[in-house]
């Protein structure tokens, strides 16, 4: 499991500007999962070989300043609660506001790590701006520009000096990991009853770590997997959160725990702009994906509904559309089983290696049939030895003379080539290239 920043404070001292520098080190996951009340963004970032996951609380004022709204208390009570570190922002130009001072005061009785940073100290003789925050009882002050990155290395050296260094975590079990993602209400949590019910062979669940990492086995219809906790398996004794801020952690953890993500989606509501938002997560997170379309049963249907669907489905997704896509009942259990034969099958693609001399005699001729257009300066591009990374997940390394010329289309070209021959769907690959 990933450590855990979250970034709190209040409206417009510069938490989404934070946000995206904590995360710049690396290619950021950044999506809107939207929700009830305003989109929560999550980020993937990575200081001195520590990842840590990025929680961006900002925007949950709704009314005026001088009341300490119910969203701050909740999402900070969420904060203190889940997070590993937390990086509480406040805009030293404005100074201490009453709302800085009511968060404080939360964080204060918290015994969580706290880490006070003062934004928009975008010149070395503002840095007197950031004493008066001492007041705030919170200890060091940490003097930021989000905007320029001043002073933010200083403050993630502070933040991330006690997180462990981050190996991917591997299951003492040689059996897939499943998470079943997807919106609220698209019948998650039907689906893994159904799957929990007394006529399956359950066993206990098995604890993790602390928070969060319960895998659940489950044994029926000829397969083995370890259910990752998700939503409907474990309810939390303390819920002060937003329901879609505590929804779109839980989303991203199981993401994270997973091997293969079962992505759920509506058919009565039809492909929702969060439905794709969740499975680009998991595609960004290079995990195994199968695309169950859930309630089937209440859609009217005419000789190609399925195939008109599927292909809004596939135009959606792109441009990773390489997916096995299934529809299913969950409620009058039609092809519940299908679902984990497509698990079983996407789990096994995963770990697919291929030799070195046999991806060069498919790939180089298939290069020099349609080879890649002529770069700047009349400049031919060559590729000249392709090979798989020894990886949990499928990375493969062209070795060519300009890398840094080589053009997304043809990228994805190459990418589809090996898709058609290796088979390979349901699971993101990942192209590099490099000087030889």
């Amino acid at each position: 499991m990933k450590n855990i920043i979250a970034i709190v404070g209040r409206p417009n001292v510069g938490k989404s500007t934070l946000f995206n520098r904590f995360t710049q080190s690396k290619e950021a996951i950044v999506e809107s999962i939207s929700g009830v009340t305003r989109d929560r963004i999550y980020g993937l970032g990575d200081w001195n070989g520590k990842d840590f996951s990025v929680i961006d609380t900002g925007g949950f004022v709704k009314g005026s300043d001088d009341v300490f709204e119910e969203e701050i208390r909740k999402q900070v009570l969420f904060a203190i609660d889940e997070a590993d570190a937390i990086v509480f922002l406040t805009d030293a130009r404005e100074g201490i506001h009453p709302l800085d001072e009511e968060v404080a005061e939360l964080l204060r009785r918290s015994g969580k790590k706290i880490f006070l940073a003062t934004n928009k100290i975008d010149t070395p003789n503002m840095e007197i701006y950031s004493t008066e925050f001492y007041g705030l009882g919170l200890g060091e002050v940490f003097p930021v520009s989000a905007a320029t990155g001043t002073g933010t290395g200083e403050l993630l050296d502070a933040v991330v000096k006690d997180f462990d260094v981050t190996e991917e975590e591997e299951s003492s079990y040689d059996i897939p990991r499943v998470a079943v993602i997807g919106r609220p209400n698209v019948g998650k949590s039907s689906f893994i009853n159904t799957l929990l019910g007394k006529d399956r062979h359950i066993v206990t669940s098995v604890a993790g770590t602390t928070r969060d990492s319960v895998y659940t086995p489950f044994k029926g219809f000829g397969h083995e997997f370890l259910l990752v906790d998700t939503a409907g398996l474990r309810k939390k004794e303390k819920v002060y959160e937003n329901i879609e801020f505590y929804s779109t952690l839980r989303t991203i953890q199981a993401i994270e725990k997973s091997d293969v993500c079962v992505v759920m989606i509506d058919a009565s509501q039809g492909i929702q702009k969060q439905d794709i938002n969740i499975f680009h997560l998991a595609e960004k997170n290079r995990k195994g994906i199968v695309l169950v379309v859930n309630k089937w049963d209440l859609v009217e249907k005419e000789q190609n509904t399925h195939l008109e669907f599927k292909k809004l489905i596939t135009e959606r997704i792109a441009p990773f559309n390489d997916v096995p896509i299934i529809f299913v009942s969950v409620h009058e259990k039609q092809r519940i089983h299908k679902v984990l034969d497509l698990v079983s099958e996407v789990y096994k693609k995963r770990s697919i290696r291929i030799p070195t001399s046999k991806l060069n005699d498919f790939l180089l001729p298939v290069i020099e049939k349609t080879p890649h257009p002529m770069a700047s300066r009349g400049r031919y591009i060559k590729i000249k030895y392709i090979m798989q990374l020894k990886t949990n997940t499928p990375q493969f390394v062209f070795f060519c003379n300009l890398p840094d010329q080589i053009k997304e289309q043809y990228k994805r070209f190459l990418e589809n080539q090996i898709r058609k021959k290796y088979n390979f769907t349901g699971v993101p690959i990942q192209l590099f290239f490099r000087e030889k």
